[in-house]
């Protein structure tokens, strides 16, 4: 047996790992999109490194575009299998890869006539709606903690993970002949005490373990911190200077716990009396997919939703869905809070807001968790003065605030404590994915004083044997 790396090896995104049975049969984990790559991104979407008739199943951990958004190309290239994941992820993905394929769409669109204007060669999108659409005829769906039989010799069990709703841990039971392996991989591990979701799960005793390294090297802030943090840079800039927040941010998982805290805030009367618009028509569309999946709550929330049905909402918050109401913000006089899509800056409707709201010194720019370094939203979180946006350079003028705990990725403690229901003296060997080459290092060295061993950084194409 083999396992492969495709993606999110050396670097976070573009999850895809491939997992070659005895058999010849293809297992692969996730098929998510690069992201903020730089020049190298649109090479690496198209380019597998394996071919997509020749995988047998795909296993999904998570809606997020960096694991779930090339599912469509993989279709439209040749995959005819099954693609299995959680409830909760199916109804996600219906609308975050139609919303990929859009963004795709416009952008191709809005470069193409900068490229015609200089006569070069016109780009086409990775794939289009249609190719979104007819992908999800081969969705499965597995409950949490349910051992299903996706292929001969092969059991899936997912386990929650707690990063967005519907995240899984992936535990795989192998039968080869007379030899069982047991493989997890960890997807995106999220944090404990979240204020919407469940704690990861502990899972089973694994063989070998494919786990995520985003924040291998750091600790988050306390959230009862960020609050305060929140409150503090909607009064300065806000009231102080009358400018606006301007704050890239997933429309899964991360825009809600953004809306729950400035909710919150609002009930407190600690929150300005300022309007604040989530511009992300998938946001809006995930935050009713949210409210269909209540098993993926946690205590907490559940109770407290028994008294505000609504915790993702208040009187000066509006949801904006049309391309003319977006437009719009763009035009506000006088303080407000703008959310928007994508959390890296890469795409969507956030590098607008940016583009027009960058140099003006009485704004803030509120980074709200990881970004890719070389994306737009990394690039400023590391203090660039000046960045470019579709072509055009644009000075730096604005503020800008990192608030980390708002983050879904837990930090290193948090890891750890999800990794103590394993004796590591049983696990084989563990491969680090999903992190930055900055980071292995220090996450190493936090899993070898676990009592980890047999540790490896997975490095982009490199195939391994599992004895």
């Amino acid at each position: 047996m083999q396992i492969g790396f495709y993606g999110a090896a050396g670097t976070v995104t573009g999850s895809k790992h491939l997992l070659t049975l005895a058999n010849g049969k293809n297992v692969l984990l996730d098929c998510g999109l690069f992201q903020g790559r730089g020049q190298d991104t649109e090479q690496l979407n198209r380019h597998w490194g394996f071919e997509p008739r020749g995988v047998d199943v795909l296993v999904l951990s998570h809606a997020h575009i960096d694991h779930s958004g090339l599912i469509p190309k993989l279709v439209k290239d040749g995959f005819s299998g099954q693609i299995f994941c959680t409830p909760a992820t199916a109804d996600l993905c219906e609308i975050m890869l139609a919303d990929s394929a859009g963004i795709q769409e416009s952008e191709v669109a809005y470069v193409n006539k900068k490229l015609a204007a200089k006569g070069k060669q016109l780009i086409k999108p990775l794939y289009d709606s249609q190719d979104a659409q007819r992908c999800l005829k081969q969705f499965n769906t597995i409950k949490y903690n349910e051992p299903a039989e996706v292929m001969e010799g092969v059991e899936l069990t997912f386990t929650d993970a707690g990063h967005i709703i519907g995240s899984a841990i992936v535990n795989l039971k192998i039968t080869e002949g007379d030899k069982t392996t047991r493989l997890t991989f960890t997807g995106d591990i999220g944090k404990y005490g979240n204020r919407i979701l469940k704690d990861p799960q502990p899972f089973p005793q694994a063989d070998y373990i494919l786990c995520e390294s985003t924040y291998g090297d750091r600790l988050h802030d306390k959230f009862g911190d960020v609050e305060e943090q929140l409150r503090r840079v909607v009064e300065e800039t806000c009231v102080a200077k009358k400018g606006k927040i301007i704050i890239p941010a997933f429309s899964v998982g991360r825009t809600q716990e953004i809306v729950n805290v400035l909710n919150n805030l609002a009930f407190e009367h600690q929150l300005p009396s300022i309007p604040v618009y989530v511009d992300s028509p998938l946001a809006v569309d995930a935050t009713e997919i949210m409210h269909n999946h209540p098993e993926c709550f946690n205590e907490e929330l559940t109770e407290y939703m028994e008294n505000d049905p609504s915790p993702f909402g208040f009187n000066k918050l509006h949801y904006t869905q049309s391309v003319q109401e977006s437009i719009q913000l763009n035009t506000l006089k006088g303080p407000a809070i703008i959310i928007s899509a994508s959390g890296m800056a890469e795409a969507g409707r956030i590098k607008h807001h940016l583009k027009n709201h960058i140099e003006d010194p009485r704004n803030t720019i509120l980074i709200v968790g990881w970004a890719t370094p070389s994306s737009l939203a990394g690039r400023l979180r590391n203090g660039e003065k000046s960045v470019s946006i579709y072509g055009d350079y644009y000075d730096v003028n604005a503020e800008v605030v990192v608030i980390d705990p708002f983050s879904a990725h837990g930090d290193y403690k948090e890891m750890l404590q999800f990794l103590s229901c394993q004796n590591p003296d049983l696990v084989k060997r563990m491969f680090l994915v999903h992190g930055d080459p900055e980071v292995m290092p220090t996450w190493t060295d936090h899993l070898t004083d676990a009592g980890f061993k047999n540790i490896t950084v997975a490095q982009y194409e490199d195939i391994y044997e599992l004895l």
